[in-house]
């Protein structure tokens, strides 16, 4: 499927904010309504403060994901990739992480340990765990292992 990644305005920020939300609601696990409340405002003063990391992902001019990346030390770290439901296995998000795996030796990424499915493509593109926390892993990739890669 064709798709467009632009880089997001002040007037996708209301968007960012919920594909973030939706991300860690739905793979987070069971969290307290403290805990909802808190992630909610960390989430509003972060999407702010890094708007500039963002890139909106469309199909047919379509608004349907985002994708938020910054460099990190050694490379590149995906801060957060999110596609609606609807546009979900249709190979864009897959797309997109193979054409930034061309363009960077290293990249990095957080991942929730329920989200199986995102857990498996990365682990197929190269991806391995380099740490855990109780509800996520830390993923590298690295191009000098790419002989082991199977894409």
């Amino acid at each position: 499927m064709e798709y467009e990644l632009k880089k997001a305005t002040k007037q996708d920020i209301s968007k960012l904010i919920d594909y973030e939300l939706n991300n860690i609601f739905e793979y987070a696990g069971n969290l307290t309504k403290e805990e909802k409340e808190q992630i909610n405002q960390y989430v509003k003063e972060q999407v702010h403060k890094q708007l500039e990391h963002y890139k909106m992902i469309e199909v047919n001019h379509h608004k349907v994901g985002c994708l938020c990346i910054e460099n990190k030390d050694d490379g590149l770290l995906i801060n957060e990739l999110y596609l609606e439901e609807n546009n979900r296995n249709k190979k864009i998000g897959t797309n997109i992480l193979k054409q930034l795996l061309t363009e960077w030796d290293i990249v990095y990424l957080w991942v929730y340990k329920l989200n199986k499915r995102a857990i498996s493509l990365y682990q197929k593109l190269g991806f391995s765990i380099i740490e855990e926390t109780e509800i996520r892993y830390y993923m590298k990739f690295s191009n000098n292992n790419q002989e082991d890669v199977k894409v």
